[in-house]
C-alpha cells in the first residue's frame, strides 16, 4: 500500500499544530520516510487493565496498519526488554522498553536541533530507526551516527533503515558513552531520558554544537535541555520544554525491594508537611524535587486496607520520607542521614516566593566536574550536582 497520502497528511497536521514550520526542510523527509516500515514486526496497543494488545503488520489489513502507523501517538514495540508483537498471540502485561515516539515529539525535537546542510549528528537511542531515517533524508546517511544499547532493537532498526534505502552508521553500544570513533559532531540528540547530560557527549561535540536531551530521574517531571558547547569545553543552555522519554537502560529505575512500610517503620522525625506531597504530581514541582534530591525515587504504594501511601527514597544515602495525608494537609516522617523532604520543601518555598516560574525558566551549565542548574540569577534558586 502506498502511504504517501498519509505522510502528507501527517506533515499537514504537524504544520497546522505549529510543530512543523511551513517552510521546514524536514517536510520533504516526512513525505519520503514511511513510518510503517519502522514498526515491524508490530506494535502493542494499550487496552483496559494495563494490558497490551499485540498488532502485527502481517496480520493487519494494510489500510488499518497505515491508520495505526500515522497516528500521532507513541507506539510500544517491545515489552520487558524482549517481547515483540509477533511473539504474543493474546493480550499481555508488561513494561514498554522500546517504542516509536509520537511524531509530534520527534519532529518538534528535530526542529529544535537547528541543523544545517552538512552537519554531522549523533543520535542516542535508535529505537525503531524512524527519526534516524528522517535525519538521513535531511542530512545524508553518512552524516548520521545512531547508537542503540539493545542488540535486537538495533538489528530491527538497521533492517528497516536498509529497506528504506539508508545505509547509515548504526552502532550497538551504551549511548551514554557516545561514539568517539566518529566524533566530533555538530549535533547530539537523545531519544531517551538521562539523569544528566553525560560529559562524554559534551567532549564529542564541536564548539558551537548543540546537545538536545531530556533530563531528570523520574518517569515524568522531566525537561528537554538544549545546551551549546563552548570553546572551553563547558556547555550552557536551558530547559526549553516539558519532555518525557523512557530512560537510558543503564539509568532505568529499579523497583525498591522489600516491605516499604517496614523500611520506614522507625523514622527519626515526624511533623506536619508544609506542602502536600500531591504537589509532586505537578510537572514543575516534580522537576524541582528531582534537582533537589537527584538520587531519590518517588514511590506510590497501596496498603492492605486500600490506603494510598507515598514515599521518597534515596537508597544510596539510606534516607526516606514517608507521607500520611489528612484533612490538615498531611504528615511527613523522615529517617536517615538526609532529611529529604526538608530539602524539597526549602526548594518549593523558594520557587513559590519567586512567583512559581515554569520549567522553561531553568538554565544549566555543564563542566567535567559538575552540572549547575539555576532560576533567575545564579545565587537564588540554584542546584549544583558534583560529578567528581
Amino acid at each position: 500500500m502506498d502511504t504517501a497520502p498519509e505522510r502528507r497528511a501527517l506533515a499537514d497536521r504537524l504544520t497546522t499544530s505549529g510543530v512543523l514550520r511551513p517552510d521546514s526542510p524536514w517536510r520533504p523527509a516526512l513525505g519520503a520516510v514511511p513510518r510503517e516500515l519502522f514498526l515491524h514486526p508490530g506494535v502493542f496497543l494499550p487496552v483496559d487493565g494495563g494490558r497490551w494488545q499485540p498488532v502485527t503488520a502481517l496480520g493487519t489489513p494494510p489500510e488499518e496498519w497505515a491508520q495505526i502507523a500515522y497516528r500521532d501517538e507513541s507506539l510500544a514495540t517491545q515489552l520487558d526488554g524482549r517481547l515483540t508483537a509477533d511473539e504474543a498471540t493474546e493480550t499481555v502485561t508488561g513494561v514498554p522498553t522500546s517504542s516509536s515516539t509520537t511524531p509530534t515529539t520527534v519532529v518538534g525535537m528535530l526542529e529544535q536541533l537547528d541543523v544545517a546542510d552538512g552537519h554531522s549528528v549523533l543520535e542516542i537511542g535508535t529505537g525503531t530507526g524512524y527519526s534516524t531515517a528522517l535525519m538521513c533524508h535531511r542530512l545524508g546517511e553518512d552524516n548520521v551516527t545512531t547508537v542503540e544499547v539493545d542488540s535486537q532493537v538495533a538489528a530491527r532498526a538497521d533492517a528497516a533503515l536498509e529497506e528504506a534505502g539508508y545505509s547509515t552508521w548504526t552502532v550497538t553500544g551504551d549511548g551514554l558513552l557516545g561514539h568517539p570513533a566518529r566524533a566530533p559532531y555538530d549535533r547530539v540528540i537523545a531519544t531517551c531520558a538521562v539523569r544528566r547530560i553525560p560529559y562524554t557527549w559534551v567532549r564529542q561535540t564541536k564548539p558551537g554544537g548543540i546537545i538536545l536531551a531530556t533530563v531528570g530521574s523520574w518517569p515524568y517531571g522531566t525537561g528537554l535541555a538544549k545546551v551549546t558547547v563552548n570553546d572551553d569545553g563547558s556547555a550552557e543552555g536551558r530547559i526549553i520544554a516539558r519532555s518525557s522519554f523512557m530512560h537510558a537502560r543503564a539509568q532505568a529505575l529499579v523497583p525498591l525491594a522489600g516491605d516499604l512500610s517496614a523500611r520506614t517503620a522507625y523514622p527519626d522525625t515526624e511533623r506536619p508537611a508544609k506542602f502536600p506531597p500531591a504537589l509532586l504530581d505537578e510537572w514543575m514541582p516534580a522537576f524541582l524535587a528531582q534537582l533537589t534530591a537527584p538520587g531519590a525515587q518517588l514511590v506510590r504504594a497501596t496498603a492492605g486496607d486500600g490506603t494510598q501511601n507515598l514515599y521518597l527514597f534515596d537508597a544510596e544515602r539510606e534516607s526516606f520520607a514517608a507521607f500520611t495525608e489528612d484533612t490538615s494537609g498531611g504528615t511527613v516522617r523522615q529517617g536517615g542521614p538526609v532529611a529529604l523532604w526538608d530539602a524539597v520543601e526549602e526548594t518549593l518555598t523558594a520557587w513559590r516566593d519567586a512567583g512559581s516560574p515554569d520549567i522553561a525558566s531553568v538554565r544549566l551549565h555543564i563542566t567535567e566536574q559538575a552540572h549547575t542548574y539555576w532560576i533567575g540569577d545564579r545565587q537564588s534558586l540554584r542546584w549544583e550536582h558534583r560529578i567528581i
